[in-house]
């Protein structure tokens, strides 16, 4: 007789194998050769692993109605049952979470009902292992956001009984009995050891109730209390756990939308710190703990920037100094179409309203704050290579290849393009929406959802190029094996099969996880940890590894990325080791085990019983080479930038034209010997004038009432010398501010004489000469006795792109001035700064000028006649912004150092991949306008930079052929104009944004970036000069800048930077801490004073005070 229940069921496992394997080659089976990557994936047929997190859009609760419907689920590794294989748990958004018991050699047996942990609310979120009561079992801790209604949403815990008799775990739920039973919207939790008692404590990250377009940021209070709602800080008390959020100091309101945890010891005081990342307008939070059972804090003073929309986020030492950086996940595509297609940036005027409303300055972009071993962090996103991953959730930092650096995986992909700009436009149609309803004669949204796009996005894999200061990445998903096009959320790591390297599990939407194994064959180095008390796992414990100089640090904290959480333990790489000099562990009680010479490729246990004390070492107490001394400066020393938006009036451009100063210029105006200081101010902030004396400086109180006249002007350029020869310094001063209606009069040249007696008088003789200012040169060129002057112009007012005028004026003798201009000269760039150096070292000044879309650009003076010189091999254009003069090497003769752009904004420029802008009056009205080609990161083509909102707004004629933002993400300048319309356009480009030295060899200019921290900002100032008493030039550097379009960036990473010169002309970074400098803001020009014993550097700062750093001989 035919058993036919054996039958039926064997059917049903051979249809289950046969719906896996072809949604399997469905999604895997892209590419007919298969190669040999890094990571390889596991077939689920083979593996067992065969979890789906299906999720389907029903007519009340669907994307349209629930905010977080597609965020996906999590994942969590561990050893469930202690038999040295690591199992997984994934969670379901609307099914079934599942267990996989882990049987070695990549097989998983699904054991999710004997155990029983399927789970039985509603809309699970993240997971996390832990070993909640101390009794060496893990845990399973999951988070519940609830249903439509916001009910069946309390969070649960399956406390591990132990095996049954076939090596299964079973779990009992528990979280009501341990006060963990939270019905917030529930995101994730992390278990860790706060106030370092010995047991583990629980921080539960929420997600508002509220929709976040019902709340008024300008009403909402993040300090008032949310009891069911907000975060929570539990404190284990042995046998429960006791709320003491608002205790300990921490935000519990309904402002919070709560994505990410990391918990790391951030500031090395042995006390673990947290990192919450918070999703929609509110700011991230940044806990510092006290160690008292409290945190403060200080994000705002911290970072100088955030993720705007932040999801997932992690922890650890990217540049293996010891300290530990974060990096965080928001949703800025990579790739032109779906940054046109799928991106809405902010307004420019909202970023400031929203800094000063409290909520920081937020950027639409991933963020990889760079710690500085001081407290404070460095975002390095962009200059990294690691900040558009598109709409990223998981955000793990682990060394994939197992070479000793840690590398960072990026799980993104969102089921339905939501943020989709046809489709907003199409549900914001009445008309469109009423015909739906008339046709299908009833309101179903799941008749709308279907309009939203369904892209699958590849993950991003960014491998560590080993760089010691700021740390740069390479995205290389397609070479590891780990660019399958997804819908993936939740990830984590793990030595899945013991073999030395980490293997990796992704939890995905509507189709298969991933479980990619990991063919590394670097050695390595496993480290189990057995702790004492009810801390089994040693959470939050410290290892450090040294090996022929470098070091690996690192933490054993298992919740990150995204809704989920890690193996526990260590797993360090070595590419050609076998034997390493030390390895420290650090235990949370600050106990220590000391190993030396110890072998790689094994499996350590090291137990807290066999521990010494830990002494931390003593930090070197270092003199600062300078001192912020600016209280010698005595009077109004604030820069107060005018109100003026570029963008209302040149709605293409990229950044703001109208915020270039203060300058800083020195001089002697009273002839007594000591240097005067003048301090450029903005249109209707008067300049200033200080007084040089024994002691310092003070306002010149006769110059107030002189400047006042002249207030509406905006100095962004000038010069002290004595142009008469009379014997008493006169001053020219330049006008900017690209305040074009102003008039031409606005930006005339301002001639001011030295009457003798320290007094200056008006002198029209230059007023004939316009533009908008960036530099004035003074050299006696000719050799006859007197100083003349370049004068050079940085735009056209009102009319970026257009070649300004520049002069080259000669003095007559007595002060006047002739314009002697070569033609080459007149329009030679949009010139941002030059100097007089003879580097030649025939006897004659040189003229050397940079700008932006220009090449550097080299005047040869031929006793007097300046002519143009091609004196180099390879001279790329770039957006520079400030050049400075010094022989470097010390051979001779002039090196130049020039300030750049940078790489830290979304920009980027080579000589293959430029930069391009295509300037002219396209739609015929009189004005011209221009197009900025870029490259994207992903993309091979280059696009036009400008939103379809800017260019339609700017040129109206494109609006026919441009209807949809589909169709305009798809064109190139070539395809959004005519070949008629780019006729006569005038093409200029850049191809180098890094700032660098122009090396003077050979005679010829050979150029050289700079280390990657001067590549932070754009670089403003320069100032060369001996700072550690070893006779070789050392630079300091000065920049950021803030006026810029949300799309561009943030540029405020940088407090100054020393760089130690070296007779082999490299630079070594020196730390502020070492330095003695350390400036907030945007600094637009620093002059180097020696008078009287007193030396140091003058700091220009655009809107805010002046600083004044002595040096300390």
């Amino acid at each position: 007789m035919i058993n036919t229940s054996f039958c039926f069921e064997e059917f049903i496992i051979i249809m289950r194998k046969l719906y896996l394997l072809l949604i399997y080659l469905a999604f895997f089976s892209c590419s007919k050769e298969k190669k040999t990557t890094l990571f390889s994936i596991v077939d689920p047929s083979d593996s067992g692993v065969d979890f789906i997190n299906k999720v389907s859009d029903g007519n009340n609760f669907n994307v349209l109605t629930y905010r977080n419907f597609y965020n996906g689920g999590g994942v969590s590794l561990g050893d469930l049952n202690n038999d040295g294989f690591i199992d997984i748990y994934f969670s379901a958004n609307m099914g079934e979470n599942k267990l996989y018991l882990n049987q070695g050699n990549w097989k998983f047996d699904e054991v999710s009902e004997i155990a029983k942990v399927q789970g039985t609310k509603g809309w699970t979120t993240g997971v996390a292992f832990a070993d909640v009561n101390g009794d060496g079992l893990l845990d399973i801790y999951v988070c519940n956001s609830g249903e439509l209604k916001g009910e069946n949403k309390e969070n649960e815990l399956f406390i591990n009984k132990g095996i049954n008799e076939n090596g299964v775990p079973v779990f009992k739920e528990e979280a009501e009995q341990w006060n963990l039973a939270d019905k917030g919207y529930s995101t994730h939790a992390s278990f860790f050891d706060y106030d370092l008692d010995g047991d583990l404590d629980c921080y539960i990250l929420n997600n508002s109730f509220k929709k976040p377009e019902k709340i008024d940021i300008l009403k909402a209070n993040r300090t008032i209390i949310d009891l069911e709602g907000g975060d929570k800080l539990l404190r284990n008390d042995g046998n429960e756990f006791t709320d003491v959020t608002k205790e300990a100091g921490i935000y519990s309101s309904s402002n919070g939308f709560g994505l990410g945890i990391s918990v790391s010891d951030t500031n090395n005081d042995g006390y673990p710190d947290m990192y919450i990342s918070n999703d929609f307008w509110e700011r991230d939070y940044y806990y510092i703990n006290q160690g008292d059972g409290t945190f403060i804090e200080k994000l705002t003073s911290s970072f100088p920037t955030c993720s705007m929309s932040s999801m997932g986020s992690d922890i650890a030492d990217l540049n293996n100094d010891g300290e530990f950086d974060i990096f965080t996940t928001d949703m800025l595509a990579a790739d032109n179409y779906r940054l046109k297609a799928m991106t809405v940036f902010d307004p420019y005027r909202l970023e400031n309203y929203k800094f000063r409303q409290g909520y920081h300055y937020q950027i639409m972009q991933n963020s990889l704050q760079v710690n500085n071993g001081d407290g404070g962090f460095s975002e390095a996103a962009n200059l990294a290579g690691v900040s558009a991953t598109d709409w990223s959730w998981g955000a793990l930092i682990f060394d994939m290849d197992n070479d000793g650096w840690k590398d960072i995986f990026v799980s993104n992909g969102i089921y339905r393009d939501i943020m989709s700009q046809d489709f907003a436009t199409f549900i914001n149609d009445r008309e469109a929406i009423k015909k739906i309803v008339l046709k299908n004669k009833n309101t179903d949204w799941r008749d709308f959802v279907e309009y939203i796009p369904s892209n699958p996005q590849s993950n991003f894999a960014f491998i560590n190029q080993k760089e010691k200061t700021i740390p740069i990445f390479e995205n290389e998903s397609t070479s590891l094996g780990l660019d399958q096009p997804s819908f993936s959320n939740g990830s984590a790591y793990g030595d899945l099969d013991n073999d030395g390297d980490l293997d990796l599990v992704v939890n995905n939407v509507n189709m298969p996880a991933f479980v990619y194994r990991n063919n590394s064959a670097n050695s390595y180095l496993k480290i189990n940890l057995k702790g004492k008390g009810k801390n089994k796992n040693g959470i939050g414990t410290k290892a450090i590894v040294e090996n022929d100089g470098t070091i690996q640090t690192a933490q054993n904290f298992t919740s990150r990325g995204f809704q989920s959480s890690v193996e526990s333990g260590f797993l360090f790489g070595f590419e050609n080791d076998s034997i390493i000099d030390k390895l420290t562990i650090i235990w949370p009680d600050q106990q220590q085990k000391v190993l030396t010479d110890v072998v790689l490729n094994q499996n350590l246990i090291i137990d807290q019983n066999e521990t010494i004390p830990f002494i931390k070492p003593a930090n070197p107490i270092n003199d600062p080479i300078f001192d912020n001394q600016t209280h010698m400066f005595k009077g109004n020393l604030k820069h107060t930038e005018n109100i003026y938006n570029d963008f209302d009036h040149e709605i293409l451009l990229h950044r703001m034209l109208s915020a270039d100063g203060p300058v800083v210029l020195k001089g002697d105006l009273n002839n007594d010997g000591l240097i005067d200081l003048f301090i450029g101010g903005s249109s209707g902030d008067p300049d200033k004038l200080f007084i040089g004396t024994s002691s310092g400086w003070q306002t010149d109180e006769k110059s107030k009432l002189f400047f006042e006249k002249d207030k509406s002007f905006e100095t962004t350029a000038g010069i002290i010398a004595d142009f008469n020869n009379d014997g008493f310094n006169d001053v020219v001063l330049g006008g900017g501010g690209n305040e074009y209606l102003k008039g031409d009069d606005h930006f005339s040249l301002r001639y001011y004489l030295n009457d003798k007696n320290g007094e200056l008088i008006v002198s029209d003789a230059l007023s004939q000469f316009k533009g908008n200012i960036s530099t004035i040169l003074a050299s006696d060129y000719d050799k006859d006795g007197d100083i003349d002057l370049f004068v050079g112009a940085s735009v056209v007012p009102g009319n970026y792109g257009q070649i300004p005028r520049s002069f080259l004026l000669n003095n007559n003798g007595n002060g006047k001035f002739n314009d002697v201009t070569p033609s080459e000269l007149s329009k030679v760039g949009m010139i941002t700064s030059g100097v007089w150096s003879d580097f030649n070292t025939d006897g004659y000044p040189d003229l050397i000028l940079v700008g932006e879309w220009s090449p550097l650009i080299t005047f040869t003076n031929n006793e007097g006649k300046l002519t143009k010189e091609e004196r180099y091999d390879e001279n790329p254009s770039g957006w520079w912004m400030t050049i400075k003069a010094k022989d470097l090497d010390l051979d001779g003769d002039d090196d130049l150092i020039v300030g750049n752009w940078g790489e830290n904004s979304t920009f980027k420029a080579t000589r293959e991949q430029p930069l391009e802008m295509f300037v002219k009056d396209f739609d015929q009205n009189g004005k011209t306008e221009f197009i900025i080609n870029w490259y994207p990161p992903l993309d091979e083509v280059a696009y036009p930079f400008a939103t379809r909102m800017e260019l339609m707004r700017q040129l109206t004629m494109l609006k026919k052929k441009n209807v949809t933002y589909d169709a305009y993400a798809q064109k190139t300048f070539n395809t959004l104009f005519t070949k008629a319309q780019q006729s006569g356009a005038i093409a200029l480009k850049a191809e180098e944004l890094r700032s660098g030295v122009f090396w003077n060899e050979d005679e010829k200019w050979r150029f050289e970036a700079l280390p990657n921290q001067a590549q932070l900002s754009p670089v403003f100032s320069i100032i060369a000069e001996d700072f550690n008493g070893d006779e070789i030039p050392d630079l300091w550097l000065g920049g950021n800048f803030w006026g810029l379009k949300p799309q561009v960036g943030r540029l405020n990473s940088s407090n100054g930077l020393m760089l130690f010169g070296s007779k082999n002309k490299t630079f070594k970074t020196v730390k502020n801490k070492v330095s003695g400098v350390e400036i907030d803001g945007e600094i637009r020009d620093a002059v180097y004073i020696s008078q009287g014993g007193i030396e140091g550097i003058v700091f220009g700062i655009n809107n805010k005070e002046l600083k004044f750093y002595r040096f300390q001989k």
